[in-house]
């Protein structure tokens, strides 16, 4: 899905089909597993904080009154937010309007890390708070490993999306 493949639909939006749900789904899962990896692998390696993004979706789903075990938590990082909400805000909101805004300028690495920072003030902002944690965490550790997985997510979702051939 190149820029180009979008300028034949409306606004940039891609046709919604199963070709673009295929490429959503695989884009997805390496853009999570990048994630993970960094964040569960890389940063603790490092000496930095170890990311836990299924404790915050427990968190959250227990702040909402829902079943909030370990599977509910996994599930909704894994499947509902990395393989199906973060590339549908990417794929349907987020490029539309930077298309719009900036006629595709940029290419698509920069536009990518734009879509992984807002990720990262969404889930890092935004769902702490609703989950009943600190605004951004209090800016702890966990905070700036969180910042650079959600780039490096957004960053890859785009470069995978990018990379697959569009069906003719």
């Amino acid at each position: 899905m190149t820029n180009s493949d979008y300028s034949r639909t409306a606004a940039g939006v891609p046709p919604a089909n199963l070709d673009t749900v295929g490429k959503m789904f695989i884009a997805g899962v390496l853009a999570t597993m990048a994630f993970d990896f960094w964040g569960q692998i890389v940063s603790p390696g490092l000496g930095f904080a170890n990311l836990s993004p299924h404790g915050l979706a427990k968190s959250l789903l227990g702040s909402l009154g829902l079943p909030s075990g370990d599977f509910a938590g996994y599930f909704m990082h894994f499947y509902l937010v990395g393989l199906i909400g973060y590339p549908v805000g990417w794929l349907f909101i987020f490029r539309p309007i930077w298309q719009r805004l900036t006629g595709g300028a940029g290419g698509w690495f920069l536009p990518a890390a734009i879509y992984g920072f807002g990720l990262w003030v969404f889930a890092i902002g935004g769902i702490t708070a609703i989950a009943g944690l600190p605004l951004f965490l209090n800016f702890t550790g966990i905070t700036w490993v969180a910042l650079v997985g959600h780039v490096l997510y957004g960053i890859v979702l785009v470069a995978v999306l990018t990379a697959i051939p569009r069906n003719r």
